[in-house]
């Protein structure tokens, strides 16, 4: 993930206190609202003369940083910093946004009674990677809260606590970048040691950041692991050009915000050509020839990217639940078979007793065993005894055996049917989640989002609080609702729509809610997997190419995506049923049919809807 650099905060301050042609001046303005959306976040909602914006302070260990964003859902807020920030800083106004530095990341947000008023309170956003944090101070200098404390043991230098006076991070000692510097003093001085040119530039001066570094140094066409040593005299000019230009565009506010490959800038350096596939956000979309403002441009690679860490942070913990649960119902499961199979021994136990009570005379004390001939083929069968006991005692304790094992067998069976439905239904959430193999598109995370859901429904997981400590997806809708309902879409040869469920709760809503009477329901068979529609128009008929695409389909979003066949049943969704009382995604059907499913067949389809894993 790119960090925020000083470069990025300076061209986010620039636009947001520099009069813009096309927009309303963002400075000063109201604080109406302000709500916490995470451990790490918080929205301040601002009211101006003619606009309502919204301002993101977010101290993310990998993602601290300041812009204008979108209104977050109302939701119900229990974050004690962002009540501080309500009682503090509601009904005033924000009126200046500054660097507490010219070459610290520390902004300054000021807010006072009224424009023009002293600045009755200070909110200190520190962009400092793994040490960033947003203070409160009040007109004295004293910290009234934080996004998270910093005791006396933790840091002996500076401790963020309330009550104690506000203190800047220690400022670096690096020299200051200077637009007035000769190129003979800079070439002297990032030269004077040799070694890669771009940890050099990074170690001589503050400022810098190894995006930034990296992209100068590619845009003057030279290797950032070039050492100082092999730069010609030409390729010093041309990078001395590249640092100039970067100095320039700090002085007087002009930047050029676009996306790249790797990230996005905001000196329009190595911006991809117009009307190009870019990946913005870790998604490849088709850039515009209008490119998206800086705001929108730090909003949607921020958010896509702590959407994918947190998808994949989630993935693995669910992943790792269902996959310790099904292992002790594998344990569970071999322990009923295990206790079966010394059930079925009961009848050995009735003839034992049974022979003993007929043959009491043969009986001498003292015996261990005894040897009895059998009363159906007269084969002689060796039978242990307890010498302390005789042979009536012996015979009951054969016929109580015999009871104990018959009810274990009666008691046995419906627990054991209850445990295969039960590894059934979450080997079905187990493949659900593998077929999450990558984060593409927030879809993706609202799948994850359903998958959670269900288990906590379901119980196997506890439902998350607010102030837990740790990040959770917190999904709380107990179904799939039109809104969030986007299972897979594919097209068959013939030109027919085939959905495909992401989960438990979208294999439900597909199969039942979704499905006409015309459509082919598909599933691969006795193994989990996907719900599979293959939508007819009414009075269409599906090629038998359609079927074999809805089919390779199946297969692939199914455990059995690894072989080369895999059996599919399929059938018509009304002879699709639900037991009642059974799980999401569980279900019943008659009058299937077969077909073999290729599931490397329906990469082709795949990769045209979905693009390549």
């Amino acid at each position: 993930m790119q960090p925020v650099d000083l470069t990025t905060l300076r061209a986010v301050l620039a636009d947001l206190t520099q009069a813009k042609t096309g927009r309303d001046p963002v400075l000063p303005a109201r604080v109406e609202w302000i709500q916490q959306t995470d451990l790490w976040t918080v929205v301040i909602g601002l009211r101006t003369l003619t606009a309502r914006p919204c301002l993101l302070l977010c101290w993310h260990p990998q993602a601290a940083r300041l812009h204008l964003c979108q209104p977050p859902p109302k939701e119900p807020d229990g974050f004690q910093f962002s009540q501080f920030l309500q009682r503090h800083l509601k009904g005033l106004a924000l009126t200046e946004l500054a660097l507490l530095e010219d070459w610290e990341r520390v902004i300054d947000l000021r807010f006072a009674p009224r424009p023009g008023d002293p600045p009755y309170r200070h909110l200190y956003l520190e962009v400092m990677g793994k040490h960033s944090n947003a203070i409160l101070v009040d007109e004295a200098g004293m910290i009234l809260a934080s996004g998270h404390g910093v005791s006396e043991r933790q840091s002996r230098i500076r401790p963020v606590q309330p009550g104690l006076p506000y203190e800047a991070p220690p400022a670096l000692t690096d020299p200051i970048p200077q637009r007035s510097e000769p190129f003979s003093w800079w070439q002297e001085r990032v030269a004077l040691i040799p070694g890669p040119i771009g940890q050099r530039l990074l170690r001589c001066y503050r400022g810098l950041s190894r995006h930034l570094v990296e992209a100068m140094c590619h845009q003057a066409g030279i290797p950032p692991q070039t050492s100082t040593d092999h730069l010609s005299a030409r390729d010093w000019q041309a990078l001395f050009a590249r640092w100039q230009d970067w100095l320039t565009r700090l002085e007087t506010g002009q930047f050029d915000p676009a996306p790249t490959p790797q990230g996005y800038t905001v000196l329009g350096w190595a911006s991809p050509p117009v009307s190009s596939a870019v990946r913005v956000g870790g998604t490849e979309s088709l850039q515009q020839p209008s490119r998206p403002n800086l705001h929108q441009l730090l909003e949607s690679y921020y958010q896509a990217q702590l959407n994918r860490e947190q998808f994949e942070r989630e993935r693995h913990r669910l992943l790792q639940r269902v996959s310790t649960l099904l292992k002790k119902l594998y344990q569970r499961r071999e322990q009923f078979e295990a206790m079966l199979a010394d059930s079925t021994q009961a009848e050995v136990s009735k003839r034992a007793a049974d022979l003993l009570m007929a043959h009491l005379h043969l009986w001498r004390p003292g015996l261990h065993h005894i040897e009895l001939p059998d009363f159906a083929s007269g084969q002689t069968v060796k039978i242990p005894l307890d010498p302390e006991k005789n042979a009536i005692l012996n015979a009951q304790a054969y016929y109580r055996k015999h009871r104990k094992q018959k009810r274990a067998q009666d008691a046995i069976r419906p627990l054991q049917e209850a445990l295969g439905q039960e590894i059934l239904y979450l080997e079905q959430v187990e493949a659900s989640l593998q077929q999450l193999e990558t984060y593409r598109d927030p879809q993706d995370l609202t799948t994850l989002k359903e998958i959670e859901t269900e288990l906590i429904e379901q119980r196997y997981l506890e439902s998350p609080t607010r102030n837990s400590g740790t990040e959770s997806l917190r999904a709380s809708s107990k179904h799939a609702s039109p809104a969030t309902f986007n299972p897979h879409r594919f097209t068959s040869p013939s030109g027919f729509s085939i959905w495909v469920g992401r989960n438990n709760l979208q294999n439900d809503q597909l199969t039942f809610r979704v499905a006409q009477e015309h459509d082919w329901w598909f599933h691969a068979q006795e193994i989990p997997g996907s719900h599979v529609l293959l939508r007819l128009p009414p009075g269409a008929v599906a090629e038998s190419e359609d079927l074999q695409a809805a089919a390779d389909l199946a297969a692939h979003f199914s455990r059995g995506r690894l072989s080369e066949q895999v059996p599919v049943v399929y059938t018509r969704p009304k002879l699709v049923f639900k037991p009642k009382g059974s799980p999401p995604g569980m279900v019943v059907y008659k009058q299937e049919q077969v077909l073999w499913g290729r599931p490397s067949h329906a990469q082709l389809l795949i990769a045209s809807a979905l693009g390549p894993h």
